[in-house]
């Protein structure tokens, strides 16, 4: 079989029209499909770019006379009789199969469009920044190790561009074939930050037949602290922090609730922050997973020694803030020369969990 080569041009993400420019021009009545945190973002997007929002939908089950801002909720054939062809912006973010095929089913009869939007943060994706930043992005490109790297980052880059669904389906992985990246010994010390639940603890300790060397899991949220500590507190050999992970030790303010949706937050409550390099003063690491709502960066920067001395494995989320997925991998390679790197795109409308996984040679 012929051997695709990828072609990571400037001039090709030049001729991609922006999500927003797409929007400005639209002559079709817009619709925001969703409510919530997701949907606030794209209202205020929408008027501080000028972009008229028609109105909201959201599926049969929920809109029950509902309002959002100043927008009645109707549902998706009420909107159809109002005003016919129309484009669809989706406010929210699923994994859920039934609800990414009724995506896919109002992608057949009208225009999608899912701009990039921030996860954590404030700075939404932009085209011109992206092409400002041309430079890096190539040579973070360059790093990808096999040709499914490449083209998940090309593809990646284009729907964060474009807000076409169909380039993300293009690169969508089985979370099975993923692990695979990362093969696991029964001798691993594996630090989690992020460790939420301990839902990627036990995943490990499944992975492994329930054999390892150490774990240490670091969750800053209060209640979900509380319930890792009760899901793994059969385990041997599990060390917990309650703490946010951070580049130094030091106090920080954190918001967001019990959820996935955490983050380090001025408007938050005080919490103990942690680097990995203090947690372990030295002692060796194998596998290092970082899922930390926007501060990955910092935390990769606290973990500077450990990585240096170690070259452990790593699982870093890209998808947090616009520009994660290429800077992430740039200063990893800039701490320890070797590893070998790959990017993965769960099935997940919009852009979320991507995942880079490194691997020393």
């Amino acid at each position: 079989m012929e051997r695709k080569v990828w072609m990571f041009s400037k001039e090709y993400f030049q001729s991609l029209e922006s999500s927003w420019d797409r929007l400005k021009a639209c002559e079709k009545p817009v619709f925001i499909y969703g409510m919530g945190d997701g949907a606030q973002k794209l209202l205020d997007e929408f008027d501080r770019l000028g972009i008229s929002c028609a109105g909201i939908f959201a599926s049969d089950d929920f809109v029950r006379g509902q309002s959002f801002r100043e927008y009645k909720v109707v549902t998706l054939a009420q909107a159809e009789d109002q005003c016919g062809d129309m484009t669809v912006v989706l406010g929210f973010g699923t994994s859920l199969p039934e609800i990414m095929e009724r995506i896919d089913n109002i992608e057949k009869r009208h225009e999608v469009i899912v701009p990039e939007m921030c996860v954590a943060g404030e700075e939404n994706f932009s085209k011109d920044k992206f092409l400002s930043m041309f430079t890096e992005a190539e040579k973070a490109y360059d790093l990808f190790s096999d040709e499914l790297s490449k083209q998940t980052f090309e593809k990646l880059t284009a729907f964060k561009i474009t807000g076409k669904l169909s380039y993300l389906r293009e690169i969508f992985t089985d979370k099975g074939k993923i692990t695979e990246i990362l093969p696991l010994s029964e001798t691993e010390t594996y630090c989690d930050l992020g460790a939420y639940t301990g839902d990627t603890v036990s995943e490990l300790i499944s992975r492994t037949g329930g054999k390892y060397e150490k774990i240490y899991a670091v969750e800053p949220e209060r209640k979900n602290f509380q319930k890792c500590l009760r899901n793994l507190i059969a385990y041997d050999d599990i060390s917990f922090y309650n703490a946010a992970a951070w580049s130094v030790d030091t106090e920080l303010n954190f918001a967001g609730g019990a959820g996935r949706q955490g983050r380090v937050d001025a408007a938050g409550k005080k919490v103990r922050a942690r680097s990995l390099d203090s947690i372990l003063a030295g002692k060796k690491c194998t596998y290092v997973k970082y899922d930390v709502e926007g501060a990955d960066l910092e935390a990769l920067k606290g973990s500077r020694n450990t990585i240096s001395r170690y070259s452990p494995k790593i699982c870093c989320a890209l998808y947090h803030r616009p520009y994660d997925y290429i800077t992430l991998p740039l200063y990893i390679n800039s701490l320890c020369k070797g590893y070998k790197f790959y990017i993965r795109q769960e099935k997940y409308y919009p852009a979320w969990e991507n995942n880079l996984f490194c691997v020393h040679e």
